[in-house]
């Protein structure tokens, strides 16, 4: 068979997203999911159950639906999931034996995170509540009034917490206040629960949270104690103790979690990794992967080990952590573990992986003999025919000396000799990191005869909390030297770059940036610039998170120092912008509102800057992960149409405007 020499845009189409493995009680059975983009190039997702021992899959549900989140009841009879196949997402249980599924829930406004109580009669899950609303003008009397990929304002919804009796179909509903309710948990004796609740933003304590026990019938007991953001609370199997992540906020943004345990039986708190300088949760950033930061607890049988997934150095691996501190890191390696299931013994985990060769499928584990062995190959198809470009790992110091770590893919069509144009990508956030996983994007880029150089400047999780937090205050100081220490590094070490023909972009985070770098330096050829911030001063009252991530990052609010904030604004150096720019945005982005492009578009254009701006419709922030597939692809083809526009035409025609 011919391979075909990189990935294409409508590669996209074939891709599988396999996650979620959730392993049955009795460990003989692993089920798990898989998504796709269906004909209609719509998104769908299945459940699979997998026999072990033979590891042979069988679909367990079909249609167009989404069915995802499979959870096994405590006799593994049955399993609950997710699904949209009656519009609203709401709970179904299916039969393990096989049949039709059943739906469980009818929540008006749809429902999430379900879990069986130990007993298997009833279920726990999280709903939404909104509030009735006349027509007429909206009334906001909250700071925190909408969120990015949520249709309705926050201020007019809350999510609750319920018990379904699966024998009576009646609801208790366990939350009633004015808060988020998330994350809620049976404990170990299903004698109550445990949650995360997140109340109202005022000035001062942003995003705070608190985790709570409520017995049930009872009034619920705060048991967290430090005065910051707390999330993912779980039960050990003993009943003795209550796991969670979290931290006391006191580096903004930038901080890194701990894991905390709750000791029931005197009522204290220890934290456990006081001494452990990683951030735990996977906070890998890929466009097969939805960014969710997830700590993957889970306690091991004897409810003496937590097990958890940290991401450090461009990998998320699982680690091990006992009751007095001590640490082993258990599943290592250059990739990307984003989810696991584990059995009671702890001797075998199934890890859903990705790395830059392999969109993801499941492998299976051996921890005492390190041996691993792939169980699905749901993604062979799609690789068995294909040449991917494989990343070279790059490391350098910076102007101060501060060594950088990154990657550097080549051209698929590379051959010694030849000079090759190079695309600086920039990663978002600015706290997430690249790594090794699969991006479907920068093989697109190396398959169209591009190399690409993605970085962790200051500011990138992965390399400690001093590094993680070395951006703040300084956005487009020490981090722009970074990355242009990275250019000059590219440059010195590979020969076959050609230094005119270097481009840039970057999203969010990486969309500042681009911003910034394009006012600062026209050494890039052209650039791309999307759902990006350019003015912190108007992004301070319109973003969803501006009021508070606007002081945490930049390090003021617009009251008391409105030149800081104008300072690092790029559109403040948009007089000097001779570099073509593309302007992508979302239409529906509460995150970086499209308001910022917008102004953008506006002072380029006035001073017949070349600039072009595309408005993607009803896409939110998160376009490039998990949107809609038919504007992805769209995405696709403006970045690179851009990029080869300007590859091809002469270095002159840089300040031509576009048509």
């Amino acid at each position: 068979m011919n391979q075909r020499n990189g990935v294409e845009i409508e590669d996209l189409l074939k891709l599988k997203f396999v996650s979620d493995p959730q392993l049955s009680p009795d460990g003989h059975r692993l089920a798990y999911v898989v998504k796709e983009i269906n004909e209609d190039k719509k998104y769908q997702s299945h459940l699979y159950i997998m026999d072990v021992g033979t590891q042979t899959s069988v679909r367990w549900t079909g249609g167009k639906s989404m069915d995802f989140y499979p959870r096994w009841s405590p006799d593994g009879a049955e399993l609950l999931f997710l699904s949209n196949r009656s519009e609203k997402m709401q709970v179904w249980k299916v039969s393990s034996q096989g049949g039709e599924p059943e739906q469980v829930t009818d929540s008006e406004n749809g429902v999430s995170s379900p879990s069986w109580h130990p007993d298997g009669h009833s279920i726990l899950y999280t709903f939404t509540e909104k509030a009735e609303q006349e027509e007429g003008p909206i009334i906001v009397d909250t700071l925190r009034y909408k969120a990015d990929g949520k249709p309705t304002l926050t201020s007019q919804s809350y999510e609750h917490i319920g018990i379904l009796s699966l024998k009576s179909k009646k609801t208790d509903v366990l939350t009633k206040d004015e808060a988020d309710h998330l994350y809620a948990r049976f404990t170990s004796d299903g004698k109550g629960i445990v949650y995360a609740k997140f109340g109202e933003d005022e000035p001062g304590s942003y995003r705070q949270s608190k985790i709570y026990l409520q017995e049930l019938g009872q009034n619920p007991v705060e048991i967290s104690t430090i005065k910051g953001t707390v999330s993912h609370p779980i039960c050990s199997p003993d009943g003795r103790y209550i796991a969670y992540v979290g931290h006391d906020q006191s580096y903004g943004p930038a901080t890194y979690n701990e894991l905390w345990v709750y000791d029931r039986e005197n009522g204290s708190t220890l934290c456990l990794t006081e001494k452990l300088d990683i951030q735990i949760g996977d906070v890998m950033i890929s466009d097969l992967h939805s960014v969710e930061m997830s700590p993957g607890l889970v306690w091991n049988s004897t409810s003496e080990h937590l097990y958890f997934l940290a991401s450090e150095f461009g990998n998320t691996e699982l680690y091990s952590i006992d009751l007095f501190g001590n640490v082993d890191k258990i599943v290592e390696g250059d990739r990307h573990i984003f989810q696991y299931a584990m059995d009671d013994g702890a001797k075998d985990v199934y890890l859903a992986v990705s790395t830059p060769s392999h969109p993801g499928d499941l492998v299976r584990h051996d921890i005492n003999s390190l041996m691993e062995q792939p169980i699905t190959f749901h993604n062979e198809e799609f690789l068995s025919d294909i040449t991917l470009s494989v990343p070279e790992t790059v490391q350098y110091p910076s102007q101060d000396g501060t060594v950088i770590h990154g990657w550097m893919l080549k051209p698929n069509d590379f051959r010694s000799g030849q000079k090759y144009p190079t695309i600086l990508y920039i990663h978002g956030g600015p706290h997430m990191m690249y790594g090794n996983t699969f991006f479907h994007e920068f093989q697109v880029l190396t398959a169209k005869g591009y190399a690409v150089l993605y970085l962790n400047p200051r500011g990138s999780h992965g390399y400690g909390q001093t590094f993680v937090n070395a951006c703040r205050g300084d956005y487009g100081g020490g981090d722009y030297q970074d990355l242009m220490s990275g250019v000059d590094h590219a440059l010195d070490t590979y020969d076959w770059i050609d230094s005119e023909e270097l481009y840039v972009t970057g999203g969010s985070y990486g969309g500042f940036m681009t911003n910034w770098i394009v006012g600062s330096t026209d050494r890039f050829k052209a650039a791309v610039t999307q759902r990006s911030i350019c003015n912190w001063q108007s992004f301070y009252g319109v973003s969803d998170i501006g009021y508070f991530f606007t002081e945490g990052e930049i390090g003021a609010h617009l009251e008391n120092d409105p030149e800081k904030l104008w300072y690092h604004s790029p559109i403040r150096l948009v007089k000097n912008v001779d570099t073509p720019l593309l302007i992508l945005h979302g239409e529906k982005d509460f995150r970086c509102p499209i308001e910022q492009a917008e102004q953008l578009y506006i002072a380029l254009k006035q001073q017949n800057k070349p600039t072009r701006l595309v408005r993607f419709p009803d896409a939110d922030h998160n376009l490039s992960r998990n949107g809609d597939p038919s504007l992805r692809m769209a995405r696709l083809e403006q970045i690179s149409g851009w990029f080869d526009h300007y590859r091809l035409s002469p270095k002159s025609s840089r300040v031509a405007n576009v048509q």
